[in-house]
């Protein structure tokens, strides 16, 4: 598998990225063609990361996108992948994308498109609601949700997939969306590759139950028994050097910070 950072920003857009977007990608069998192919998955298109996307991949031909939850900052962008779906260039020909996400899913994208209930996407995405306990599948990949702790239906996704280096042998990443420190987000994670977690505090802001600060992701690492961190989710007025101090108390492995346009394969 290949992860790609489109977006790393915390709670907005910042000054040097988009906002929260990650890209999943994995050659497999397509069932249609029986050819090999790259399958590709977004986890989460928050603000200005439809933009960002396109130097990535076409959006005619995303598989799949997989929503941690229905916060702005995480799915915001989604009504550019909208119209393109509905009115881009060679999308008619395309079948619906795959969209997986909290029951709320189809209200919010409503909301922000300012659309009636009376619209239902059809042409445009597959809604499938996430749930613990059942796998998704796109192409080789398995998405596994997990519950997160925050004010909103939300989860963390493991997703599992063939190694980009030696496709025979499986590997898995879990994206933490976002979440404070819980049992669930720790089971979800264990034993991954690569641990993609949100940074959204830091130690001098206590609120409970949203976000982690680098102790706690620090501790989710540790817990997990993971192979290598990549925190995001840091806000742009955040130093990473502050929030890289905070992990190291709880977390001596690999560390890297997600940036736009990193890529990590695996």
């Amino acid at each position: 598998m290949k992860l790609t950072v489109i977006g790393a920003t915390g709670s907005m857009s910042g000054p040097h990225s988009p906002a929260s977007s990650y890209l999943v990608q994995a050659r497999g069998i397509d069932p249609d063609s029986g050819e090999e192919r790259t399958f590709s998955l977004v986890c989460d298109m928050g603000p200005g990361s439809f933009g960002a996307l396109w130097t990535h991949v076409c959006p005619r031909e995303l598989d799949a996108l997989a929503l941690s939850h229905c916060h702005a900052d995480h799915i915001g962008d989604i009504i550019s992948l909208q119209v393109y779906r509905k009115w881009g260039p060679g999308v008619h020909a395309k079948k619906p994308v795959s969209l997986f996400g909290p029951g709320e899913t189809l209200h919010r994208v409503r909301q922000i498109a300012g659309a009636t209930e009376e619209e239902n996407y059809e042409s445009e995405f597959d809604f499938t609601r996430c749930e613990v306990g059942r796998t998704l599948e796109v192409g080789p990949m398995t998405i596994q949700p997990f519950r997160a702790l925050h004010p909103v239906e939300a989860f963390g996704l493991r997703i599992e997939g063939p190694s980009e280096e030696e496709p025979a042998r499986r590997v898995a990443m879990f994206y933490t969306g976002d979440t404070d420190l819980c049992d669930s987000i720790i089971e979800g994670a264990r034993g991954v590759d690569v641990l993609l977690s949100e940074v959204g505090f830091t130690a001098d802001e206590p609120e409970p139950d949203m976000h982690m600060d680098g102790y706690r992701a620090g501790q989710l690492a540790a817990r997990a028994g993971v192979g290598r961190m990549v925190a995001t989710h840091i806000q742009p007025w955040t130093p990473h050097e502050r929030v890289a101090v905070e992990i190291r108390q709880t977390w001596s492995g690999p560390l890297d910070f997600a940036v736009s346009g990193l890529v990590i394969a695996f």
